[in-house]
């Protein structure tokens, strides 16, 4: 039995499933499996592997992953990880998967968004992976990320953690009070460290998270857009294993989008800007609602398949 030979195996296992990307997936999982890279395996993938328990060990587990993927069930959740604007995002079943269709978002607000001293809100924050990837990237002064789910708060949370460095104080709160953990740093008067940027965590559905009184000047979010009805179409590997929390956007896919462009005028500064996710057919419905609560200079930003991807609008 060689490496290419296992390989060889899940692969046809993972596309008799149905598995799109069938050959790259099974590669994927026995480089977990055996834990090695695409250089070992490359060089060794034709030499036999020696008939010792170590290697049963690997050969075991490796098919047990295969089995997994095979029942569709996704790469990024069998991995518990998924890469997101060039960070590794630890992922599971309690938040969406990060996308790559995701990443135009944040690429433009760090494009158009380039001052340190600016704060950003992002709602609906699932994995953390925009928030997170904004404060690292942009190192703006204040990131605050909100989710009506403790579970995925919990996920953004540990992401947070690892993925900021010590330059960051970091504090959730959660229905009830304000909750401090981890690594929250304090002077001796038991405020803030001064000159340090913060990152908040906050539980609850979309504003109703937040302080009152509290203003940003950039708010983005990837809000559930899919109409309920629709769902049940989806990949497999979608509607029967990711949140439906954060897929379902009510009957026409719009319900987050009318709250948030009725409500962020209250949280956003004069001047302050908004960055929408949106499905492919929902740009001219997220314009109108938008415009019809006093934003303008609204603009759609296409994905890199040239879909309708971002709606931006300023205050």
């Amino acid at each position: 039995m060689t490496l290419r030979q296992l390989w060889a195996e899940g692969a046809d296992l993972l596309r008799s499933a149905g598995v799109a990307e069938a050959e790259l997936d099974a590669r994927l999982l026995l480089l977990e499996a055996f834990r090695i890279d695409t250089a070992h395996f490359l060089a060794e993938q034709t030499r036999p592997l020696p008939e010792t328990e170590a290697v049963r060990r690997q050969i075991g587990p490796y098919r047990d992953l295969v089995s997994e993927r095979a029942r569709r069930k996704p790469l990024a959740y069998i991995l518990g990880r998924q890469e997101f604007m060039g960070l590794t995002f630890a992922v599971d079943e309690r938040v969406l998967i990060p996308r790559q269709d995701t990443e135009t978002l944040a690429e433009l607000v760090l494009e158009e968004q380039k001052d340190p001293g600016l704060s950003v809100l992002d709602l609906c924050t699932g994995s953390g992976c925009i928030a997170v990837s904004l404060a690292v990237l942009g190192g703006y002064a204040e990131t605050a990320a909100a989710d009506r789910s403790e579970a995925a708060l919990a996920v953004a949370e540990a992401n947070a953690r690892e993925l900021l460095d010590e330059t960051w104080e970091i504090g959730t709160w959660r229905p009830g009070g304000k909750e401090k953990t981890g690594n929250d740093m304090q002077d001796g008067g038991g405020g803030p460290v001064s000159g340090r940027r913060h990152f908040r965590l906050y539980c609850g559905d979309l504003f109703e998270a937040l302080p009152p009184g509290k203003k940003y000047d950039i708010l983005v979010s990837n809000p559930p857009y899919i109409p309920a009805g629709e769902i049940s179409g989806l990949q497999a590997e979608v509607r029967s294993y990711e949140p439906r929390i954060a897929l379902d956007g009510a009957a026409d896919g719009l319900a987050f989008y009318r709250r948030i462009a009725a409500e962020a005028p209250l949280w956003l500064r004069p001047g302050g800007s908004a960055y929408l996710e949106i499905g492919h057919d929902q740009a001219a419905a997220v314009c109108g609602l938008l415009e019809e609560q006093g934003f303008r200079q609204i603009q759609v930003f296409k994905d890199l398949p040239g879909h309708d991807r971002v709606v931006r609008a300023s205050l």
